[in-house]
């Protein structure tokens, strides 16, 4: 048998309970960290064509890392060595081939979170079914005068 007071405070127990079971299975745990559910390894082209653009393409899209004028990826992205990094123009504009574990929008193909970042042998991108045709432009060596 339940106590009066039990019966009296059962509203309040239940809004409670239901609280912190809600935020203990949000995806975000309390430092803003994405849990794992959330995430995706996303491998393939790195392209960096100009300061404060960056884009990642892989087997499924070309996904928005960074865009000029607009708020910039939360995260570290990936440094390459110098042999994995293909110069395109002045400066650090370039590509390279990566895998980068991130919180994504799969809606306006962004990405909103880089948690980790790895970098790859340009042969990896090369040797891949998926994305040996869709490695970036390179005008310093596809120039024709």
């Amino acid at each position: 048998m339940c106590s009066a007071r039990f019966k009296a405070n059962f509203p309040l127990w239940l809004a409670v309970t239901t609280t912190l079971l809600v935020t203990a299975a949000s995806p975000a745990f309390a430092d803003g960290t994405p849990s794992s559910d959330h995430l995706r390894t996303r491998c393939g082209w790195f392209d960096n064509p100009s300061p404060g653009n960056a884009t990642l393409t892989d087997r499924d899209a070309e996904w928005t890392v960074a865009q000029q004028g607009t708020s910039s990826t939360k995260g570290q992205w990936p440094t390459f060595k110098r042999p994995q990094w293909v110069r395109t123009g002045s400066g650090t504009a370039g590509y390279g081939c990566a895998c980068l574990k991130v919180r994504q929008d799969a809606q306006s193909l962004t990405i909103t979170h880089i948690i980790e970042a790895r970098t790859n042998a340009l042969s990896a991108c090369r040797r891949d079914k998926a994305l040996m045709t869709l490695e970036p432009f390179n005008s310093l060596k596809n120039h024709t005068p």
